[in-house]
């Protein structure tokens, strides 16, 4: 893995943006308003963050931002295919802008992500969207600078998607929703290939950025007022094992925690495979890392776990869940669960009602199955009815709900801290922000405490956020 070539990558990349920048300065001079852009981001909290690097370097391109396609003379789509319905949505937009495009020819239109990644999605872009002008997939995301000016300069389609990660480029400019908190890329890629995910495949194997990077790169968000990091990877706890010198999740936790500055630490995804007693125990010591832990159970039945590759069972679960809990007894945890996997039975998703009831998630995270070509569950025998997965979802929502509920219960009568995000958007009275453990409050306050900590009772339970006073 070459890290050291990130200075020159960017050089060059630099040299793109003022290309661009200049291109469309002189559209500035001879309209008098700026070019605008419309970036889509679909997916993941891995591919919101490299929208904020996208936005970024459209900015530094001379590009105004935009939330609406319509009137945008750039549109990128960062897309997702985790599920199929997240396809179908791009293709459906992708109709959209044929006929936009056919009405303003001048529009560039890109796309990038991890649909982009895929054989099928390809020749089906060439056969049916070749009016897409860029195109680049999970591994380059860096040169987007180049890709773009090199349409401009030729006038025809650039495509350029890489089977694999070349380096891993340090440095990149990113546009943050909020100057407050920013997600910290950790690690890309995975390797545990559950039978029915494709991001291994689309996003390639675990490669870990050097801690001493991370390290900087907190240092300068705490620098620029950012009070909580999200630190990303598609499993955290499989942190560094790809470095020269191996440096574990938990430690890391622990140096970011040091960073001066930096208020609240959380991070996502951790697999229950491999969560760790250093891992609880540095969650447990570190006073910025939040109480709150999002562990994917997918399912109940340790039959499905199996035929999903996941590596552990219900009890082993249950096992961990029980642990952490008694290192971190005020600890919130949500979770991923999938309804429908082929050949469950109705015996198996009880199992997963089970698990539910006995955990007691804050937060889950629901879908029903969506069948991934290229996936070993794609070819499984026993593919479950719409019908039965739909009744087993409805009837899953309901003890998430309940559970929900009785948690968010107990936190009336208590003092939160709330980091302020934003006017609550239907009363704008009132503010709206996030505690420490994950919970969504809405209580009287302005604009000026946006971006602050603050101290709030919590009066209301309204299941899924909560009614607060500032004290």
């Amino acid at each position: 893995m070459q890290l050291d070539e990130s200075e020159d990558v960017l050089k060059e990349q630099s040299e793109y943006i003022e290309y661009v920048r200049s291109w469309n300065d002189e559209y500035y001079r001879k309209n008098n308003r700026r070019r605008k852009a419309f970036c889509l981001t679909m997916g993941c909290q891995m591919n919101a963050h490299d929208s904020e690097k996208l936005v970024g370097y459209l900015e530094d391109m001379g590009y105004e931002m935009t939330n609406a396609e319509k009137g945008a003379d750039f549109v990128i789509y960062n897309t997702c295919c985790i599920r199929a319905n997240a396809e179908e949505k791009v293709y459906g937009r992708l109709g959209w802008l044929k006929t936009y495009k056919h009405k303003h020819p001048d529009v560039i239109i890109a796309m990038c992500g991890c649909m982009v990644q895929q054989d099928t999605v390809m020749e089906q872009i060439r056969r049916t969207y070749n009016f897409v002008d860029v195109i680049f997939g999970t591994f380059n995301l860096y040169t987007f600078p180049k890709l773009l000016a090199t349409r401009i300069q030729s006038g025809s389609s650039v495509y350029d998607i890489w089977t694999k990660s070349k380096k891993i480029v340090e440095s990149m400019s990113a546009m943050r929703e909020h100057k407050f908190k920013a997600s910290v890329n950790i690690m890309y890629g995975c390797n545990n290939f559950c039978s029915y995910c494709i991001v291994p495949y689309v996003r390639g194997r675990e490669r870990s950025r050097k801690p001493e990077d991370i390290i900087k790169e907190v240092e300068a968000l705490a620098a620029e007022g950012v009070k909580e990091v999200m630190l990303l990877g598609q499993n955290v706890n499989s942190y560094g094992k790809t470095l020269e010198n191996p440096v574990s999740f938990a430690e890391l936790l622990r140096m970011v925690n040091e960073v001066d500055g930096i208020e609240r630490i959380r991070f996502m995804t951790s697999h229950p495979k491999d969560l760790s007693d250093e891992l609880i125990a540095a969650m447990r010591d570190c006073d910025k890392v939040c109480n709150y832990l999002h562990l994917p159970v997918q399912s109940g039945s340790s039959r499905v776990l199996e035929k999903m590759n996941r590596r552990y069972t219900k009890e082993k679960y249950l096992e961990l869940v029980d642990k952490i809990k008694k290192e971190i007894p005020d600890i919130l945890i949500s979770t991923d669960i999938i309804v429908g996997f082929p050949g469950e039975t109705e015996e198996d998703f009880k199992e997963t009602l089970d698990v539910v009831d006995r955990v007691g998630y804050s937060t889950a995270f629901t879908f029903l199955y969506s069948k991934r070509e290229g996936t070993p569950a794609a070819k499984m025998d026993n593919q479950i009815d719409e019908e039965t997965a739909k009744e087993r979802f409805n009837r899953l929502l309901e003890h998430v709900n309940s559970g929900v509920e009785k948690i968010s219960e107990t936190l009336v009568g208590t003092v939160e801290n709330v980091l302020v995000e934003e006017i609550n958007r239907q009363d704008k009275t009132m503010v709206t922000g996030r505690t420490e453990r994950n919970s969504l409050v809405h209580f009287k306050g302005g604009e000026e405490l946006i971006g602050q900590v603050v101290p709030v009772k919590i009066t209301q339970n309204k299941i899924f956020y909560l009614i607060g006073e500032r004290m």
